[in-house]
């Protein structure tokens, strides 16, 4: 069984557990778990379920989903398709088998910019939904992205193909096949191949910028306007590396300063330009009668230089005869596969100075994931009632780690790794971000999509970690895990209730856990969050209650404030969570049963800080004492000669240097590893 086979065995799997647990169709199971990774590569900013089909033959409609307001994306108007079969094995299909599943979407384009299809529609229709947001947003869009996603393996080699034009608009299209979601899963990003001589005008000048045989290789390049045009315009925000992307909300948009001197004096924009930061996985260098040129690059990643790429770009349509004058420097950076996840957000970092943001923002480094993974690697989970095994929840801080730390090959360890980790308690940053912003009350940024929602959430821990990162201990992780049951079981009977008619199912799984927590959390009570954790399940008297506030939160989202008709934008406003957090709730008298008093809320806290006080006491004691006498007696010494050592200083290190028959004290085992680290920072031990 090939690699991509089992990928397959296991997607289908889940999707089918999915769509068991929470009564629907695979199809939709598979529209939510691969447009998460559409978002999370950069190919569209946020994927809303909207399923519409009529029409048989060639006279048939169908659209799965859409990019969100297009206004919000640079113009961008993406729709999804679905190309799902449900079977047993790897399915194939090729160039000749797109137009019959992308005909349906672009017929259903042509039509929904019709107010006679529109207002021939319900207004709650998904199709209604998408056809007024079109006829709204039509003069403002610059070009439509058809995405097809399917789990069969494509065996063509095509990507951003360019169709007939729509009103001036172009209109290209995309797969995301099977083979392409598997790389991405264990990669962590999309394969982009830019074929700079065969596609893009011709190899581009290039100084190599560092040694042969250097750990990593770098060029500096002069590529012209036309060109980094060109590739922007087929690859989009794909190309900004995702921290960036991510964190800094960096879409490429323009400057007004750039696009006026590309318009009035294009060839001033080499001088006053800072030009392009990147990395790449891989270049192919070529000899040309003018010296060393790149041929082609793979996986380019623009890590600064998103608003320079952004304004080029938009010249395309206000300056496109000036753009054959511009020329943009590019310092490139080539790094390995297997250090990537450490110097790429350093690139990024350095490159990023002027944005004032803080390097922990820029990767899934940040000591608050790390800090997340250790937890989730050594806390314990007793088994839910009826199951025999004790578990632990496997946090991904970095796309493919738990298919990577996975073992391959079929046998005790594998099943012992899936005991130890099942697949239903594997939850990734963006999930984190999801569960977090649902319980604090931010509904409304959980529903602008995961990358944006992650993106504010980002924020959020960076400055609460700066202020307090002892906050997030063992115990704020536990009390996640309570979140993620919560969340996860919302989704899962939210679809099995009568009053669900289909779709939004997302917006009411996060409204309806904020407005539970927003009633629960009080002055004097709190919801019980350490009593789901405990049994791993949500109580039945709080299932009700989830149940009661669903219903409310679909009424709430599905019937919108006159003027607004589409039902996605209106969840993605505040003003959508202060109508729900306003309503009043008539909860069964056993709710009180879901809380617990704040006193004791806050007792459990202490405790957990008392308990990791002592344990860090305990392993710096231990620590000390490894180290031995004579290692302390020389730090003494050493310190002594260079006056480098405050009074309270020599009397620890005095205690350390008489080991074992006087034993420090935790607080002075922690002073004595404080010491050291400063001794360190100062020279001892360099020799």
């Amino acid at each position: 069984m090939t690699e991509l086979d089992e990928y397959h065995q296991s997607l289908m799997a889940d999707i089918r557990r999915e769509a068991d647990a929470s009564g629907v169709f695979p199809v939709e199971a598979f529209f939510d778990r691969m447009t998460e990774r559409l978002t999370e590569a950069g190919e569209l900013e946020v994927a809303d379920r909207a399923y519409y089909q009529s029409g048989e033959g060639g006279q048939k409609l169908r659209i799965d989903g859409y990019a969100g307001d297009p206004r919000d994306s640079e113009g961008v108007l993406g729709l999804i398709i679905c190309d799902f079969a449900d079977s047993e094995g790897v399915q194939t299909f090729g160039k000749g088998d797109v137009p019959p599943i992308l005909n349906p979407l672009i017929r259903f384009l042509k039509k929904a910019k019709t107010e006679d299809f529109r207002d021939a529609l319900n207004e709650a229709n998904p199709g209604f939904q998408v056809s007024d947001l079109i006829i709204t947003t039509w003069p403002q869009v610059t070009k439509v992205k058809l995405i097809l996603i399917s789990n069969r393996q494509y065996i063509g080699r095509d990507d951003a193909v360019k169709l007939q034009e729509l009103e001036d608009v172009p209109i290209t299209w995309s797969v995301w096949d099977l083979a392409r979601f598997e790389r991405f899963d264990v990669k962590g990003k999309d394969e982009v191949e830019i074929n700079l001589a065969g596609e893009f005008g011709g190899a581009v000048p290039a100084l190599k910028g560092s040694q042969s045989g250097s750990a990593l290789e770098s060029y500096l390049m002069i590529i012209s306007g036309t060109q980094l045009a060109a590739i922007y315009d087929r690859w989009g925000e794909k190309l900004l590396e995702g921290n960036v992307r991510s964190f800094l909300q960096a879409r490429a948009k323009t400057n007004k300063g750039i696009q006026k001197t590309i318009k009035d004096s294009p060839e001033l924009f080499f001088p006053y330009n800072n030009g392009l930061s990147a990395t790449a996985d891989a270049v192919n260098c070529v000899q040309t009668e003018n010296g060393l040129a790149i041929a082609s690059i793979s996986n380019l990643q623009i890590v600064n230089g998103a608003q320079t790429t952004g304004s080029v770009h938009a010249a395309l349509k206000t300056s496109k005869e000036q753009l054959t004058e511009v020329f943009v420097q590019m310092k490139l950076t080539v790094v390995p596969l297997d250090r990537s996840e450490e110097i790429v957000p350093r690139i990024s970092e350095f490159a990023n100075t002027q944005n004032k943001v803080n390097e922990a923002d820029f990767s899934s480094n940040h000591p608050f994931h790390v800090a997340m993974q250790d937890f989730s690697r050594s806390v314990i989970f007793t088994a839910r009632e009826g199951e025999r095994h004790d578990s632990k929840w496997f946090y991904e801080r970095s796309r493919g780690q738990y298919i990577n730390d996975r073992p391959k090959i079929r046998g005790t360890s594998q099943s012992k790794f899936d005991i130890e980790y099942p697949k239903r308690q594997l939850f990734a940053k963006t999930d984190l971000a999801k569960f977090e912003f649902s319980a604090t009350g931010q509904p409304y940024w959980v529903s602008r999509g995961a990358q944006k929602n992650f993106a504010e959430f980002a924020k959020t821990i960076r400055e609460a970690w700066s202020k307090s990162s002892g906050t997030y201990d063992e115990l704020w992780y536990r009390r996640l895990i309570s979140k993620a049951i919560i969340f996860r079981w919302l989704e899962a009977e939210v679809p099995k209730q009568s009053w669900y008619e289909g779709g939004y199912r997302a917006n009411i799984v996060t409204y309806a856990m904020a407005k539970l927590f927003h009633d629960a959390n009080g002055e004097k009570q709190v919801l019980d969050l350490d009593s789901i954790w405990r049994r791993q399940s949500v109580p039945e008297a709080l299932q009700r209650a989830l149940l009661l506030a669903a219903a409310e939160a679909h009424d709430v989202v599905t019937h919108p404030p006159a003027g607004v008709r589409n039902m996605s934008e209106w969840a993605k406003q505040q003003a959508c969570w202060n109508g729900m957090k306003g309503r009043t709730l008539n909860y069964d008298d056993d709710f009180e049963t879901c809380l617990t008093l704040a006193d004791t809320a806050r007792t459990a806290k202490r405790d957990e800080k008392a308990k990791k006080a002592m344990t860090e006491g305990i392993n710096a004691q231990s620590e000390v004492v490894k180290l031995g006498a004579d290692f302390w007696k020389s730090l003494l010494a050493w310190g002594r000669d260079r006056k480098r050592l405050t009074p309270k200083d020599q009397q620890i290190l005095e205690v350390c240097a008489s080991i074992p028959r006087r034993i420090p004290s935790d607080l002075q085992s922690r002073h004595a590893l404080d010491a050291l680290a400063r001794m360190r920072d100062q020279g001892f031990g360099d020799g």
